[in-house]
């Protein structure tokens, strides 16, 4: 019998383990089978500069499978039946059989946590986001970006930038940057000043309305625009399904990347919470990707008959964006904890250019790392 893999969702996690399974895989005659809601692989990382208007280059998904034998099906999954072993879909072929699931659906922005952000907010975590957020700010007004994570923070400086005379303000709940280390928040406030940015700490929002959101203070921030960055949540999918999860909805997977109570299902991405020197994983694709290769050894090992490679992860740097001319570079120990080594200005935004094009470049050219 052939064994079939099966991937569920293409970002940076779920299209490295596809492509590694299947180049370890070749010469065995298991099929991989890739399945997205989209046709293209979207940089997540650069969703801040398509919302500000940047054209990006697309990258269609069957272009970085060409030749590594993987096939594409482009539908969005909409159930998992465990006991049989299924993906329902809600395109063709409908259903999916598989032998090893490999679980990659990722994340999306937390729209229920605070009232009224479905309703009147523009979150910043889909590329579908990203260009209704664009369109949004075709017409004029001020903008309140709220969540001081590094996505906030991103995304209120390229605004900022980009659209100059655009009154933009960052608002969240702590301190902007809060995994940085002194220097670091030295120099984010510094570039967030010198783009025109008003920044303000410590103010957690209660309610988001047609005009602007409210603290809970009881101030009122008034806003044309309000930009949503203040967190992320996976899909319910998998704790529906019976997978076990934690309390975020993540699936809890052993060391090397598996389900505990599913052992044939493997979890990576921003939608598990494997263990490393910090706790659990953040959300970022500097962990997807490396699960996602990792996952994809661990599966050729599976069904080739040996003991699933455990997986270790540890953390270097976090790579901030202000704007196109500026940057900050946060060294950090393994743990993720912030050292007190930064890269800024051009410097750091040339780093993170050539590390996000360095991760498309190692996508498109299958070689050892994938």
């Amino acid at each position: 019998m052939t064994d079939h893999i099966v991937v569920l969702g293409a970002g940076y996690a779920g299209l490295g383990a596809a492509k590694r399974a299947a180049r370890r895989l070749r010469s065995t005659g298991a099929r991989v089978t890739l399945v997205n809601a989209a046709d293209r692989f979207v940089e997540r990382v650069r969703l801040h500069q398509l919302a500000a208007g940047q054209r990006l280059p697309g990258l269609p998904l069957a272009g970085l499978l060409g030749g590594t034998g993987v096939e594409l099906v482009v539908a969005e999954v909409t159930g998992l039946d465990l006991q049989e072993r299924t993906v329902q879909l809600d395109g063709p072929p409908y259903t999916l059989s598989y032998d090893v699931l490999v679980y990659a659906l990722g994340s999306a922005a937390d729209r229920d946590t605070v009232p009224g952000v479905r309703e009147h907010a523009c979150p910043i975590a889909t590329e579908g986001d990203a260009v209704r957020l664009r369109a949004r700010l075709a017409e004029p007004g001020p903008v309140t970006v709220v969540g001081g994570g590094l996505t906030g923070i991103e995304a209120a400086a390229e605004l900022a930038e980009t659209r100059q005379g655009l009154r933009v303000e960052l608002v969240c709940a702590g301190p902007v940057g809060p995994g940085l280390s002194v220097r670091g928040h030295r120099h984010v406030h510094r570039a967030l000043g010198r783009l025109g940015v008003v920044v303000r700490e410590h103010a957690p929002v209660a309610k988001v309305g047609p005009d602007g959101v409210l603290l809970e203070t009881g101030d009122e921030v008034p806003a044309r625009t309000v930009v949503w960055a203040a967190g992320f949540r996976v899909s319910p999918l998998a704790a529906a399904s019976g997978l076990r999860t934690d309390e975020e909805g993540r699936m809890v997977v052993d060391r090397s990347l598996r389900s505990v109570s599913h052992p044939e299902v493997f979890g990576i991405g921003d939608a598990a919470a494997p263990r490393t020197p910090g706790g659990r994983s953040r959300m970022s694709c500097q962990t997807g990707l490396p699960m996602g290769l990792y996952a994809g050894d661990a599966v050729a090992d599976l069904v080739t008959g040996r003991e699933p490679r455990r997986a270790r992860f540890r953390y270097v740097w976090q790579n901030v964006s202000l704007g196109r001319r500026d940057g900050l570079t946060q060294f950090t120990r393994a743990d993720d904890s912030p050292l007190d080594v930064v890269l800024t200005g051009r410097a750091s935004a040339a780093f993170k250019e050539t590390i996000t094009r360095g991760t498309v470049w190692a996508m498109r050219h299958p070689g050892p790392w994938l």
